[in-house]
């Protein structure tokens, strides 16, 4: 697969567009224009917050709960654990909040704000990971004969097991962690 690299000059600012369903490198202002974010007044600060403390905590639980009997779930959970912990960053570091196009907005608001390629790297694993089973599930739907994403067999349920179990410990553990440490927060594995 070949990407194509343009420049272009837009609202003062210069940025990448990346062709072929890869990442754009925008501008906050490019996004507060289109309406993909916003800033978070004072109203809506503390319950905004609130909530995504609450969601990542649980997603993470969640996801380690059903690791062996629903490895499924397992990624999802683990997925929005990641997905919201950002969020929470976003929010309670810059006063941002993701609008439109939660997932890849998120990435791109991200990518902006911080540089540290590591976090970037797991936080696009994560989406992979997420995106890959919903691609499973449009199989699923266009073939309408496989009643879950794997058969059930024994042999499936155990790759899906070890494969939650390593997303969980090789992803989204330590991106929670990295975030935490952005927000000034220290992480213990054993407390969740």
């Amino acid at each position: 697969m070949v990407i194509w690299y343009k420049k272009y000059q837009k609202y003062g600012k210069i940025f990448k567009y990346i062709e072929n369903n890869t990442i754009y490198m925008v501008k906050i202002e490019i996004l507060l224009r289109e309406g993909k974010i916003s800033r978070i007044n004072e109203l809506e600060s503390g319950r905004y917050i609130n909530f995504f403390e609450n969601s990542y905590t649980e997603n993470l639980e969640h996801s380690k709960s059903v690791q062996k009997s629903f490895p499924r779930w397992g990624i999802i959970s683990g997925y929005y654990a990641m997905h919201d912990i950002t969020k929470l960053f976003l929010a309670k570091k810059f006063r941002i909040k993701v609008e439109f196009k939660v997932h890849t907005t998120t990435i791109k608001v991200l990518k902006e704000l911080i540089k540290n390629r590591e976090i970037l790297k797991l936080i696009r694993n994560g989406y992979r990971q997420f995106i890959a089973l919903a691609n499973d599930l449009a199989g699923a739907k266009k073939e309408r004969t496989k009643a879950q994403y794997y058969t059930g067999t024994p042999f499936m349920k155990d790759m899906f097991q070890k494969k939650a179990e390593e997303f969980l410990k090789t992803t989204v553990e330590p991106y929670i962690e990295k975030i935490r440490e952005l927000l000034g927060e220290s992480y213990d594995k054993s407390n969740i």
